[in-house]
């Protein structure tokens, strides 16, 4: 095959996986990042369609929901960390209001092999860090090796390299050295990268935040140090964080400010982006009413306000949310326990009258207008239709068939989740319906911040984890690898081996047979939840108070929720 027919194979594939477009201000939590998100972009809503310009001052006001985790590219492993590295921080390419990768530090689109194992990417020689240093193909090769350096701890490094990057995997395991990972600076300027097998979803990934440079003799001087406050951080893209320190007097808040050096400043309007922590929806509304901040995520009550006003705004993504077990609790390793779960909970209840965001109930592992058949054009969900519905008969007989495999008529299972008003509103009606509907089961909800809650998951410290999930790249794996036994994101202690031998199969002898390939991602779905493995709930919508004068803000549908890069304000 051609480099150049090659190349739109990937590049075909990539765009026919479509995504629905992704929120911002949480007002429930997510694991991961990674994202939210779609190829929609919801111009409209957003804002990003919108051919006006710049005028008064130009300064966004936005909240949070919590800190940010951490500033380490190669340590993050979550939606707010993610987001503000995107503001920050350049790699390779960016994704554009069309969810196309699109050239940032890389000066043109990569020159692939015929065999699809070897990428290479020039750099534009213009871009900088924030200390006057360039941004060489060298901060790129440190950056991604220290990612799957087992010695650093990284999470995301080898979940997003590993079977990606050559040697990666053995890299990460121990078995090999650093230095010979799949990627090397052949000039200061030009970057060679060398894959394990072809990913027909890698240009997508390398604008992943995993993949971002690093300069290292500054990650080196600053030691254990390194992005732990703003001060401790070098930046090569359109905003500089300042004023982030989260041990310090104002730790529920932080600045950026427009970066001077940054090589496309003409394009960013911005001058300051003002970012707080607020965790109550009724005082984020609070603050907009009060012109305080531009944009407040909106709880149900707000949402039947607020439903047609000039300021509402609805933005749909391709972010599920669901009920985590851990398969090594002496109850929740019983599948009729599982399904009894599963099948009990009012999830038209949930989504209709705790959420009323336009969130749509969830049956399945894979979100829907995510990604279509490579013959067919048919979505994923489609396809494979509704697998686990609620069903409060076959529930109480599931529980029933339990309890007696159990030999107790009682069951106390945990229940983690969040901290914020929504998230604690919805884990309130989760427990009423299990409770209400499961005789004998009692659950213990424990509500904690989301970086307790990340630490906890990591460690397998809970029974029932109200947990969330946006897709890192463009393809079904980024939601269907979580689930094999080897995945780094296996915390829940579930092991199925057909499972996982249908999806590494997809992964590896079937990747460039795309057909096959998603057939057997159908397949390891039906299985996941067959085995209810986990209890799927909804797929997010959010929705928001949007100030109308902000304008050109981008919706993600990986890694960030929006750029901001190209947002303005328009009085």
């Amino acid at each position: 095959m051609k480099k150049k027919s090659l190349l739109l194979l990937i590049l075909g594939l990539v765009m026919s996986m479509f995504l629905v477009a992704c929120g911002g201000d949480d007002t429930s939590d997510s694991d991961n990042s990674g994202n939210d998100g779609g190829s929609d972009s919801e111009q409209d809503d957003s804002g990003s369609d919108d051919a006006g310009s710049a005028s008064g001052e130009q300064v966004l006001n936005l909240i949070e929901a919590s800190q940010i985790p951490t500033m380490d590219s190669v340590m993050a492993t979550d939606a707010v960390a993610f987001q503000w590295l995107n503001e920050t921080m350049e790699g390779l390419y960016r994704l554009d209001e069309n969810t196309t990768p699109v050239p940032a530090i890389a000066d043109g689109d990569p020159v692939v092999s015929e065999d699809g194992l070897e990428w290479t990417v020039t750099l534009r020689e213009d871009a900088v860090w924030s200390n006057s240093d360039p941004v060489t193909a060298h901060d790129f090769v440190f950056a991604w090796r220290r990612a799957v350096n087992p010695e650093t701890g990284s999470e995301y490094g080898p979940f997003m390299m590993n079977g990606v990057l050559k040697n990666a995997e053995a890299i990460s395991n121990g078995e090999a050295e650093v230095d010979t990972l799949g990627v090397e600076a052949t000039s200061d300027y030009e970057l060679k990268i060398t894959l394990e097998k072809p990913v027909p979803y890698f240009h997508s990934l390398l604008t992943f935040g995993t993949y971002l440079p690093q300069n290292e003799a500054f990650v080196t001087e600053k030691g254990s140090d390194y992005a732990l406050n703003s001060e401790n951080l070098l930046y090569n893209g359109p905003f500089v964080l300042t004023e982030w320190n989260p041990t310090g007097e104002n730790a529920n808040q932080w600045t950026l400010v427009k970066n001077e050096d940054y090589w496309d400043k003409d394009n960013v309007k911005l001058e300051n982006i003002n970012v707080s922590i607020v965790k109550e929806t009724s005082t984020g509304v609070n603050l907009y009413n009060t012109g305080e901040i531009d944009r407040a995520g909106l709880s149900a009550e707000y949402v039947a306000q607020y439903a047609g006003t000039e300021d509402y705004r609805t933005l749909g993504e391709a972010v599920l949310f669901y009920l985590k077990f851990n398969h090594d609790n002496e109850f929740l390793s019983n599948i009729n326990v599982r399904k009894a779960i599963a099948m009990t909970i009012g999830k038209q209840g949930l989504v209709d009258v705790i959420l009323a965001n336009g969130s749509l109930v969830s049956n399945g592992a894979v979100p829907s207008s995510f990604t279509s058949h490579p013959d067919t054009g048919e979505d994923f969900r489609e396809i494979n239709g509704d697998l686990i519905v609620e069903d409060k008969e076959a529930a109480k007989e599931y529980w029933a068939t339990a309890l007696e495999e159990l030999g107790t008529d009682t069951v106390e299972l945990g229940y983690l989740g969040g901290d914020s008003e929504v998230a604690q509103e919805m884990d309130a009606y989760i427990k009423n319906q299990l409770e209400g509907n499961l005789e004998g089961l009692t659950v213990e909800v424990t509500s904690v911040p989301f970086e307790e809650r990340i630490s906890r998951d990591e460690n397998s410290e809970y029974d029932i984890q109200n947990s969330g999930w946006g897709p890192d790249y463009l393809d079904p794996s980024t939601w269907l690898n979580m689930w094999t036994s080897d995945s780094p994101y296996m915390t829940m202690n579930y092991n199925n081996e057909e499972y996982d031998t249908l999806v590494h199969e997809a992964n590896n002898e079937l990747i460039t047979d795309l057909t096959a390939r998603y057939e057997n991602f159908l397949e390891a779905e039906k299985v996941l939840m067959e085995d209810a493995a986990i209890a799927p709930l909804y797929q997010r919508s959010r929705a928001y108070l949007w100030r109308p004068s902000v304008k050109g803000v981008i919706s993600n549908p990986m890694g960030a929720d929006f750029t901001y890069k190209y947002a303005y304000i328009e009085e």
